[in-house]
């Protein structure tokens, strides 16, 4: 584990790549992906301007490893992230650690679950982060790098490794990297603005998966839309229930610019999508305000149901950190 300096790897900037991979690998930091090479410039480069890197902002459980600055941006060096981006994954990891993530949970159950990050406001295009086409696949950089290293902290810093931390029978890809922006739409406020933050914040989320979820016929209604997006959210609280009857909790739908587009034309908003759903299903949260609708994707009407871990987990927004 990664708990400070003392016990990272750091290259000279002649080492054969090859053997800088051998050795992490060896050193347990590896994710079975070619990460960069860490060295004493890169690290530089990283926490340039940080103002305490030793500084203990969060223990990340399930072994309990501090985060710092300092570790995170290691982190963020293997995952080959620029500067810019520590402060998202150093958020993501105190946010990870509020007691409501229940990050222990997500870490040591055998199920499926993984930390999704989620980014608001300014910081998207500064950061060139990617809300739109293919928002939750590969090819933009910062979206992979921001998700990998937020994977690589629960790694090497909370000790999620397979057999040990990480109890997961089969785990996911997810658990390689999974980090999107918020997209913007009349329809909506952001879900930061939401929950009072105006500015850049990130969101996690302990995802189990994702479900494509396609409108009704025509999708002539707002109802056409949600329907089916209701009956992904009841498939997955019961194919997650082990025939358990299980409280309602929080429910993420995302939706397309064309999906928004019908919902807002027909005086929709925040309040009629929350009702809808939760007064066609009561149990599928546990209020209407615990069901949030997110903008994001490109165009299509295609929609993503990112299903929340059932065994107990709420999403967590914190404003982005100053370093």
């Amino acid at each position: 584990m990664i708990v400070g300096a003392d016990n990272a790897l750091f290259f000279p900037e002649a080492t054969p790549w090859e053997d800088a991979q051998a050795l992490l690998t060896l050193a347990g930091f590896s994710d079975g992906l070619p990460m960069v090479p860490p060295t004493e410039a890169r690290m530089a480069r990283m926490l340039a301007g940080v103002q305490a890197p030793e500084a203990e902002l969060a223990m990340l459980p399930p072994m309990f490893g501090t985060v710092t600055p300092q570790a995170v941006a290691y982190c963020c060096v293997l995952a080959g992230c620029v500067p810019a981006e520590l402060p998202v994954v150093l958020t993501a990891a105190v946010a990870a650690a509020e007691d409501s993530f229940n990050l222990l949970g997500i870490a040591t159950t055998t199920g499926t679950p993984t930390v999704a990050v989620l980014v608001h406001g300014p910081a998207i295009a500064v950061l060139g982060m990617n809300s739109g086409t293919n928002c939750l696949g590969p090819g933009n950089r910062a979206n992979a790098c921001i998700g990998r290293a937020l994977a690589l902290v629960l790694r090497n810093i909370a000790g999620m490794r397979p057999e040990s931390g990480d109890m997961a029978t089969m785990g996911q890809p997810g658990k390689y990297g999974f980090a999107f922006a918020e997209g913007e739409h009349p329809l909506l406020p952001s879900l930061a603005a939401r929950r009072g933050i105006n500015g850049s914040a990130v969101t996690v989320l302990g995802v189990s998966g994702t479900m494509e979820v396609l409108p009704e016929g025509g999708a002539d209604s707002p109802e056409m839309v949600l329907r089916p997006m209701l009956a992904a959210m009841q498939g997955a609280q019961r194919a997650s229930s082990g025939a358990k009857a299980r409280p309602g909790q929080e429910q993420i739908l995302l939706l397309p610019a064309e999906m928004a587009d019908i919902l807002l034309k027909a005086g929709w908003g925040l309040a009629e999508i929350q009702r809808y759903l939760f007064e066609a299903d009561p149990g599928i949260a546990a209020s209407a305000a615990a069901i949030h609708p997110i903008i994001t994707s490109g165009p299509g009407v295609k929609m993503t149901h990112p299903t929340l871990w059932m065994g107990g987990t709420a999403t967590v927004t914190r404003e982005l950190v100053s370093v």
